[in-house]
């Protein structure tokens, strides 16, 4: 882990199930804004549907980010699903958690998977933070099990 944030309590209310909205489909290699400009490429397709809860505003800002465990789904896809865990991840200092939705319990596979997944993510993203001028730290801060 690269530095330390001060976060606020563990999600106060986090609701048991919640809608998101499929913004990038399992096995994605481009990463869009919400006004459908390029983000970033990632050198690896992204292994999960990647997605936000409208409605629900995460510690950035924007709307709260989700990965969607399962099969492919398409970009726009509506899922209604259980929370299942919370990665708790800062970007450029920036509290940017997101929530694990699945129509089943994590496994420990699941929960490994997810974990080693954040922890490049979040290398890739401190690297791109950094050729973007954007500092503060950026790290995956592991996996909290909610259901």
């Amino acid at each position: 882990m690269v530095g330390r944030v001060s976060r606020p309590p563990e999600h106060p209310g986090l609701p048991s199930e919640v809608e998101a909205v499929v913004e990038l489909p399992r096995g994605t290699l481009v990463k869009r804004r919400a006004n459908g400009t390029v983000d970033f490429v990632s050198p690896l397709p992204c292994p999960y549907n990647y997605g936000s809860i409208p409605g629900l505003e995460g510690g950035d800002g924007d709307a709260q980010d989700a990965l969607v465990l399962g099969p492919r789904l398409a970009r726009g896809a509506r899922v209604r699903l259980p929370v299942r865990a919370v990665v708790g991840f800062v970007d450029a200092g920036r509290i940017d958690d997101k929530l694990v939705l699945s129509s089943r319990p994590l496994t420990a596979v699941d929960r490994r998977a997810i974990a080693l997944f954040f922890d490049a993510y979040a290398l890739f993203k401190r690297a791109l933070n950094g050729v973007r001028g954007e500092a503060g730290p950026t790290c995956s801060e592991g996996l909290r099990v909610t259901g």
